[in-house]
């Protein structure tokens, strides 16, 4: 049996992935599994920890924008005016892969997700290596992103040697996912920089490319139709006319509190009505209802301004579990 750990050793978490294990590490937007992204035994261990099918590619995390762009063969102007102003952070790019990324990490696709992350432990770990790590979001595939250890702990305990301490993830929602294609820019996953900082960056419209065709593999991670849910049954608030007796029910809201539940079953993302500090939240607050095994959980939806829409997203694909 795996005991695993929680500490801040740099070097333990460096011999762990030199060894071809995987590891869980902190970046801002949420906890990553990581491994070695160019050893495919390694990146076995990830889609086997994490029971995530092998059609669903990985992101590759990077030292600096010079290195991410060594392993793709072809970088747009606007990928290059894009890295300069959003990374170090949360954004990712699909770009055409290289021969030395190994199709384990992008599922046998022909394009490869890179990104720097903003986050100083973690990029003191990626300067320690000599190679890229791969990392999806450090949970059991479908349920709850991990903004702390204790989360990745939650599932993944006896699963992984060794979680990488950084605290809370300043974000709390993944990264933007965008490709290039016929010189237009899209997003195939929406995520903590919005649609409106990247059209302003480049100075063009984006298209948004963030659904699954029938029985076609996803282009990037986070495109399924129902993912990040909680094991408690989740539904919009405004199905709550549903639900006889709303007394063991949870309800997630944004800044007020609903007049028809228990004020103690009641988690708000921000009370000052900030849309970053909901999103910072928001999967908090999946995990702290969870927990208190309710009948069911009520969640109302975010202003759809800026990184509202990639909030809004998460809470969609949350609730489609249980909606039929």
């Amino acid at each position: 049996m795996i005991q695993t750990e929680i500490g801040t050793d740099l070097k333990k978490a460096k011999l762990l992935l030199d060894a071809s294990e995987i590891i869980s590490i902190p970046t801002e937007t949420v906890y990553g599994l990581a491994a070695n992204g160019k050893n495919p035994i390694a990146i076995a261990k990830i889609y086997a920890a994490k029971k995530r099918p092998l059609s669903n590619p990985l992101i590759l995390h990077y030292k600096d924008a010079s290195s991410a762009f060594q392993d793709v063969t072809t970088i747009p102007k606007e990928a290059e005016i894009l890295a300069e102003k959003f990374w170090p952070g949360p954004l990712t790019m699909l770009l055409p892969k290289s021969k030395n990324i190994p199709d384990a990490v992008t599922s046998g696709k022909s394009r490869v997700a890179i990104r720097v992350p903003r986050h100083e432990l973690c990029l003191s770990l990626l300067n320690a290596l000599d190679y890229p790590i791969a990392a999806p979001s450090a949970n059991l595939y479908g349920r709850i992103s991990p903004t702390s250890s204790a989360h990745v702990h939650e599932q993944l305990n006896e699963r992984i040697p060794y979680i990488l301490d950084g605290g809370i993830c300043e974000k709390g929602i993944e990264s933007t996912i965008i490709g290039f294609k016929n010189n237009h820019v899209l997003i195939y996953r929406l995520g903590s920089i919005s649609i409106e900082a990247i059209e302003a960056c480049i100075r063009k419209k984006v298209h948004i490319n963030n659904k699954i065709e029938d029985k076609k593999a996803p282009q990037a991670s986070g495109m399924v139709k129902h993912h990040y849910a909680p094991n408690t049954a989740m539904f919009s608030i405004v199905q709550k006319h549903k639900e006889k007796d709303l007394s063991n029910c949870g309800f997630i809201g944004f800044d007020t509190l609903h007049p028809d539940f228990p004020v103690e079953n009641q988690f708000l993302l921000s009370k000052n009505g900030n849309i970053d500090t909901a999103a910072k939240e928001l999967y908090r607050s999946f995990h702290v209802m969870d927990a208190n095994k309710f009948k069911s959980i009520y969640i109302e939806f975010m202003p759809e301004s800026g990184i509202g829409s990639a909030i809004n997203d998460r809470i969609k694909r949350a609730i489609q579990k249980y909606t039929p």
